[in-house]
Parts: structure tokens; sequence; C-alpha cells
């Protein structure tokens, strides 16, 4: 109680309203929720997540990516992870997921996992998703990072909030700003969180514009490059694959050069570096310079992400499996 009213108290003193209400989401979260009702729950993620990273390396980019995709809509709260019922129409079919959103069998095999190392249903889906993005990360060379943990589940999800809170690939950079600072992210999250791409690929159905027509922010032999693998539109091809940068399954700060080179894969991507010698350069050329401060920054942005509009305590729910909520199973 003490507590509460100490984070109520500091809140009070904060420049914005969302500042008062991340803080006191972070104050419902622990890194060890966990420890006393299921010890075995972190290193029962910890070992599937890396069995399915050494089974396919890119899985480690589809996992981090779906904490993302998560967080963006209605806050970290499993809804992506939903199929689709009679009374909603969830996010998986949303045009930034659909066709695009990957691993959620992995996910469903972490829950059984953790179900039976805990004896039980009492890690959330919402808390999977957190830790599996964490490992990923380090198992493809990042630095670890704290997870905070106690998130529940969601009982809904909804498509067009899919649709409308995502940033898309083809945002300027405005648009990108815009879209972090309604989720109380600042440019300097974009940025560093954007670092992300450093893993993975895209689709050429994404970038085809870009290598097509941008030819004023793209080096032109990347372009051509990209061009040799991706056909125009009436060339088919949509599900080819480029990787963001040159290191597609090392969490490193490729990703940052190649933007300062004019090989942004994606349109977001090289609006955060025009050359202009803006923030936005500023950032993408220091965290290009200093490896070691985008990691501490990534680990400290993943974590403020993760505290986006939680489920605590007896709100939500915690879900048996991840893809239904408990009444319909």
């Amino acid at each position: 109680m003490a507590r509460s009213r100490k984070v109520l108290s500091s809140c009070l003193i904060q420049i914005t309203a969302f500042s008062c209400l991340f803080f006191m989401a972070i104050s419902q979260l622990s890194p060890d929720f966990y420890r006393d009702i299921c010890p075995q729950a972190l290193p029962t993620i910890r070992l599937v997540v890396y069995a399915a990273i050494f089974k396919e390396p890119r899985m480690g980019a589809s996992l981090l990516r779906l904490h993302f995709h998560d967080c963006f809509v209605n806050g970290c709260d499993a809804s992506v992870l939903l199929d689709d019922t009679q009374s909603f129409t969830g996010e998986k079919t949303a045009g930034p997921n659909n066709n695009s959103l990957r691993g959620f069998d992995v996910i469903d095999e972490i829950k059984a996992a953790v179900n039976l190392a805990c004896f039980g249903n009492v890690v959330s889906c919402a808390d999977i998703l957190a830790v599996a993005a964490r490992d990923s990360i380090v198992a493809l060379g990042g630095s670890p990072y704290e997870v905070l943990l106690g998130r529940r589940d969601a009982t809904t999800a909804s498509q067009a909030a899919a649709n409308n809170d995502l940033p898309a690939p083809f945002f300027d950079l405005p648009a990108l700003v815009s879209n972090f600072d309604s989720h109380g992210l600042s440019l300097q999250d974009l940025v560093v969180l954007s670092g992300a791409h450093t893993l993975g690929f895209a689709r050429c159905l994404i970038f085809r514009s870009r290598i097509y027509n941008e030819t004023s922010t793209i080096d032109p032999a990347f372009a051509r490059y990209l061009q040799a693998q991706c056909p125009p539109s009436n060339g088919g091809g949509d599900d080819i694959l480029a990787s963001f940068d040159d290191s597609p399954a090392r969490f490193d700060a490729d990703y940052f050069d190649a933007l300062r080179q004019s090989r942004g894969v994606l349109h977001s991507d090289q609006q955060l570096f025009s050359g202009d010698g803006g923030e936005a350069d500023s950032l993408v050329s220091y965290y290009s310079e200093k490896r070691e401060a985008f990691w501490e920054d990534f680990g400290a942005a993943m974590v403020k992400m993760g505290s986006l509009s939680l489920l605590t305590g007896g709100d939500g729910e915690i879900r048996e499996n991840c893809r239904y909520v408990n009444d319909a199973n």
C-alpha cells in the first residue's frame, strides 16, 4: 500500500499524463514475478526459444516482431495471438500482420512447456511474448536486459485496431514520430527500436516501390541488387525475401550503418536518416558508432514499450491456450 501511494505521488509531478501511467504500470510488474509460483518458467521459455532459433535462425526476428505488434495494438496483452471467433475478428488478418507475422506455433510450444513445468496455468501469454523477444535477442548475440513480468492476457482482439495502430513501412518520418508518440514513445525510442531490423527479412511486396521509385534516397548499386531479387509488380515474386542488413541472424548495429549508406530496405527505415543533420540523423550515427550504447538503450526501450497499456491484477486472464480465451476452450 505504501509503495502504491509513493508511485501515485510521483505521478503527480510528471510532465505528461503518459508518464504517470507508465510509472504506475512499471510499479505493478516485477522481474521476480514467477520466482515463487514457478521458478522454472523463464528457463523453460529460454530453452524452447533457443531450440527454435537453432532450427531456424530467422525465428528470432519473428518472435521479436510478435512482441512489437502485440504491444502497439491496445497494449502488451497477447491479443495478437488470438484466433478469430464469432464475436470478434482478431489481429492476425490485419493488413500489417496477414501472411507476415510468424512464430505462433513456437508460442504454442512455449505455452505448453511452461504449463507443464509450472504444474498449471500460471504464466500469461503476454509475459511469454516479452520474455521470448528478449531471449531471441540474446540468442542472436545481443545483450540481455531484465524483463518486467506480471502482465495478464486480453479476452478480445481487434483487426481494426491493428490496421490503425501499427506503423506502416510506407510512413514518412513525421508519421512515424506521430505514431510512436501516440504510444508514449519518443523519437529516440523510434530510432533505437527500429534497430530491431538488424534481424530478419522483408518481403518484396513491401519494398518494391522503394527500389524502383525512390531514386534520390537509395544507393543505386543497392537498388540494382534488390531489383535482381524483387521483380516489378507485373513480375510476381511478392514473397521473395531480402535481409534488412548484411547479418540478418546477428543482433548488431549494422542496420544503422546501412541507413547511413542509403541502404535501408524499407521506406520507413531510410526515413530515419536523410543526411540533413537532424535529430534522427544524429541518433542513427550515434548508434552506428556506439554499439554498446545501442544494446543498452534498446533494452531500456524494450522495457518501456513492454509496459504499454497493461492488464494486471484482476484484469484480463491467464490463457490456458494462447489462441483462445479461457471460456472458449
